[in-house]
Formats: C-alpha cells, structure tokens, sequence
C-alpha cells in the first residue's frame, strides 16, 4: 500500500521516486484525469489543483499488451518458450500506451538508463502472494526526460512487452536515482 498526499493509492500498480545525488527526494508531476487528456493532445499543462500536484511518490497504472497477455497464459499453462517477466525499463517516448505495443516506444540504452533486472518479489495486495512485484534503481550519469516504463522479459534487447505506462515527465539529472516498483495483481 502506498501514500499519495495523503491518500492511500489501492489502485494503482506502479511507483516511481527521483532523488538527488545527494539522496534528497525531488517533487515530481502527478497529473489526473485532465492533465493525463491534455498531455496526450500534446498540450501538457502543469497547475497545481487543476491539473495534478506535486509529490515525492508518483502513482500510475499501466497497460498489459496483448503480447504480455499471451505470453503470461503460456507461462501460466506451460506453453511456448517464454522467458520469465523481470527487467524493466525506461524511455522518452511520448505516444499513449495500446494493447498492440511490442516495445516501449523511444526506450533510455545510455548514461545509466538501460534495462536490466529488476528485483523481483510476490507481495500481498488481496490475497496471499497475489502480486508480483518488480523494483529496479536507475543512477544516471546524463540527463533525460523520462516518460514512459515497461515490464519485458529479461532479452537484454528487444524481447516481450508485458507492460507499458506513459507519464508526464520525470527529468532526471546526472546523479540522480530513479526507483520503480511495478506491481501486476492476479
């Protein structure tokens, strides 16, 4: 379970936290219904109790891709050659997230942005062990404008997209760390 403003945030499945090289969190954009409309109409618009707010802890929910959902019912029933769920990654990209996506769209491979494996953990959400839950830690080493995560399998490059999340920008600068926790419920 996690807080947002206050707020206890039991739907949504992906966390994101920026601290400073020094360890301190930054602020970072929560839009809601409105600011999420506009950004998408390439119009992001950022004013506090209209748009969104500012916090230390960002909360999302995503997408699972069509691929995602195939690959998880072959894993599930022993099918296929599927690899198991457990890097995740970070890009730029800025087009919403659909079902048909195979990758994410302008995915981060420098100054510290790359993939990689994530650690990864069964929490409880309703049920026992109900929730799988991925947590990767990001230091960069350049400057980017992150907007968008995914889950892939653990292909170092292309792979299967089980998950996909648009956001509004996260800027990250040299020295910075990024923390995801990305949670799929059953």
């Amino acid at each position: 379970m996690h807080f947002l403003e206050g707020v206890v945030c039991r739907d949504a499945n992906t966390f994101i936290t920026l601290t400073d090289a020094a360890g301190d969190p930054k602020q970072l954009w929560q839009e809601n219904r409105l600011g999420s409309l506009l950004r998408r109409l390439g119009r992001e618009v950022r004013i506090a109790g209209v748009t969104g707010h500012w916090t230390y802890e960002l909360a999302n929910h995503n997408l699972i891709t069509n691929a995602g959902h195939a690959a998880a019912a072959a894993r599930c029933s022993g099918q296929g050659s599927y690899s198991a769920f457990t890097a995740l990654a970070i890009g730029t990209g800025t087009t919403a997230a659909a079902a048909a996506d195979t990758a994410l769209q302008t995915e981060i491979t420098t100054n510290g942005g790359a993939r990689g494996a994530a650690t990864a953990t069964q929490v409880t959400t309703t049920v026992t062990n109900d929730t799988f839950q991925l947590v990767k830690t990001w230091t960069f080493s350049g400057a980017f404008a992150v907007t968008e995560e995914g889950i892939l399998d653990n292909a170092a490059s292309g792979g299967t997209l089980l998950a996909r999340q648009v956001f509004a920008a996260v800027n990250v600068a040299s020295g910075d760390q990024l923390t995801i926790t990305h949670q799929v419920k059953f």
